[in-house]
């Protein structure tokens, strides 16, 4: 019998530590948090925790990287089951929203990290790699829109990225402090609104996907 690569087994280990932190994390938030509370709250020592994670500043960056590798994959079935412009709307709006109902503390501790970013010059590169991620899954599901509507898109991928991100955070907003209890159908409605937004002009006479 083989045996596991030593590696191997330490990635598998480290995982495993984030996947029982993100938990933590998400009610905390970065400024609270700490590795022995983290551990406190978690199956692992903090002597476990410490031995795989330097600082609290590495396990935290771990976690929302190895989160939103997760998340991203997500809209991509919805890319590509789509046969319609509209259909694909509605796909992507619905799981904007199940997203939020189902982890609004991941993306809460999203949001804090990356503000954090600007005060923290060791998280910049971090934080920028993620949003670079995120911008590029928007974009896939973007151009795929556009490609359905039969036009093509007329903004950057930076642009398209932050109208969706700004309109994401204020329905997470609502929705995390009950200010708004109609967040999630609002963010529906501004996604529907928004992403025609995003293409040029269908050509008259020319037939659109939706």
């Amino acid at each position: 019998m083989a045996r596991a690569n030593p590696v191997d087994k330490h990635d598998a280990r480290r995982r495993a530590l984030a996947d029982s932190a993100l938990q933590t994390l998400g009610e905390l938030g970065y400024a609270r948090a700490s590795l022995r509370e983290i551990a406190q709250n978690s199956p692992y020592s903090h002597g476990v925790v410490h031995y795989y994670f330097a600082d609290k500043l590495e396990l935290i960056v771990y976690c929302v990287r190895q989160y939103k590798a997760v998340c991203v994959t997500r809209y991509d079935g919805a890319v590509a089951d789509a046969t319609t412009a509209e259909g694909l709307v509605t796909a992507f709006a619905d799981t904007l929203c199940q997203t939020i109902v189902d982890e609004a503390p991941m993306h809460r501790l999203w949001y804090d990290l990356r503000a954090q970013s600007m005060f923290e010059p060791n998280l910049r590169e971090a934080v920028g790699q993620i949003d670079r991620t995120l911008e590029d899954m928007v974009w896939r599901v973007v151009t795929r829109y556009a490609e359905l509507a039969g036009t093509t898109v007329a903004l950057s991928p930076h642009a398209a990225y932050g109208m969706v991100d700004g309109v994401f955070q204020q329905a997470l907003l609502g929705f995390l402090t009950g200010d708004d209890p109609h967040a999630l159908d609002t963010l529906r409605t501004e996604v529907r609104d928004l992403l025609p937004l995003t293409l040029r002009p269908v050509p008259v006479g020319a037939g659109a996907g939706a």
